[in-house]
């Protein structure tokens, strides 16, 4: 599709709401991509890159804590009864598709750093094997690996995640040297295995899944997934959309409260910039429980809550969202809700949940890739939304339970367990 029918089609669609009609005979031209200039904008991002990984990686992990010192006893070994069987056996087809230079740059120590090195950003650079250098083949062992972790829910809102990656690329003069359905990569961690613990990680321009396993126990955190734009209006994925479940049930539970309610859950009805909290390097952020706490909600409004957390935690396979769930509701008495904006469902706004064991942020983002069509280019709109999942009080990436592993079974390593 031309340019300017693509744009004219993405832009059209949102003149009312988020978009300016842009002047194509005045609009400044990007700068043409030269190999000079892809060679230093990919030095530029390799020093932006190693820069956020020196401040984010300077503290070793301790997790998302409420007040600095991590809650102890919130999790332990045991069986759930929900076999991981599909999930080792995919990651073994996976690697065993891989050239052996692949596979080396691929896996990785099960406690090694490189769980921590992510990045929701386009420009950041990725360790393992990319979806572009993939054959087609290997590409489908690696779909069919995260199709195995994850629900149907969730393989769907990931790979649209990445088809929409590709509509920003046609929005932005087709630079598919930053932008596309393919740049994301994966990493084992370990070896996969029914015994010992081993994992996978997808890294990529707003989707990230970490993926832990022990025995029959899984932990899916962090968990990043946004878009922008969120809806594809034209070009090649023309109809995909992502996040507008979280997006309109968050709206419904804020206005289900009543006016004492609100009061407690709304910290503050201005909402003018990003207020995520835990996207990339924020493993040890520390963040106190504010808002409406689920003890002071009625019985239907914690179904609401309840409700709100499965549209995330059920990206999960079904058996272990089940599980995560149930650990859900044995602390939904600590589960809190807090809300930022306003409460209008065309308006925009952040709201959280925050329980001892799972971490929700919600966010309407400032433009970033899309600025020149932005009616403001400083102000959140509805085109462009993270989310974030977090396992609080150590358990990223299945920390703690690797810490207890190793407690039980010493490897030598146990201080790695931490990085």
């Amino acid at each position: 599709m031309p340019r300017t029918a693509l744009i004219g089609g993405f832009v059209a669609l949102f003149i009312s709401a988020v978009l300016i009609q842009p002047d194509l005979s005045s609009q400044a031209q990007a700068p043409a991509r030269t190999p000079e200039f892809l060679r230093q904008r990919a030095e530029d991002f390799r020093q932006r890159s190693k820069a956020a990984e020196k401040t984010g990686l300077a503290e070793p992990f301790k997790g998302i804590t409420a007040n600095g010192a991590v809650e102890k006893g919130l999790f332990s070994i045991r069986s759930t009864g929900v076999s991981t069987e599909p999930v080792r056996k995919a990651a073994d087809a996976f690697l065993a598709a891989l050239t052996p230079p692949q596979r080396t740059a691929t896996v990785f120590a099960v406690d090694d750093v490189e769980w921590r090195k992510w990045m929701n950003q386009d420009f950041y650079v990725r360790q393992g094997v990319s979806f572009l250098e993939m054959t087609p083949a290997q590409r489908d062992v690696a779909i069919a690996l995260m199709q195995a972790a994850l629900s149907a829910r969730g393989l769907k809102q990931t790979r649209d995640i990445m088809r929409l990656n590709h509509t920003l690329g046609e929005l932005n003069d087709n630079d598919f040297d930053r932008y596309g359905e393919w740049r994301y990569h994966m990493t084992v961690m370990g070896k996969p295995s029914a015994t010992e613990p081993w994992g996978w990680q997808l890294d990529g321009h707003h989707a990230i899944i970490n993926y832990f396993v022990l025995g029959d126990q899984v932990v899916m955190s962090p968990v990043f997934a946004g878009s922008e734009p969120v809806t594809a209006h034209a070009g090649t994925f023309k109809g995909t959309s992502v996040l507008q479940d979280e997006q309109n049930r968050g709206v419904a539970l804020v206005n289900a409260l009543d006016d004492a309610q609100r009061k407690k859950a709304i910290l503050k009805v201005s909402k003018t910039g990003n207020e995520n909290l835990t996207e990339a390097f924020k493993d040890n952020v520390v963040l106190d429980y504010v808002g409406l706490r689920a003890s002071d909600m009625t019985e239907p409004q914690r179904k609401q809550l309840l409700d709100l957390v499965a549209l995330y935690v059920n990206n999960m396979d079904d058996g272990h969202a089940r599980v995560k769930m149930d650990e859900v509701r044995r602390f939904l008495d600590r589960a809190w809700f807090a809300w930022i904006g306003t409460t209008d469902p065309d308006g925009v706004f952040y709201y959280r949940v925050h329980s001892p064991v799972i971490l929700i942020e919600f966010d309407h983002q400032v433009p970033a890739n899309l600025k020149q069509y932005a009616k403001d280019p400083n102000a959140p709109n509805h085109e462009h939304i993270h989310t974030v999942v977090r396992t609080p009080n150590g358990n990223d990436y299945g920390k703690d339970l690797l810490r207890l592993h190793y407690l039980q079974h010493p490897h030598g390593t146990a201080p790695a367990a931490l990085r």
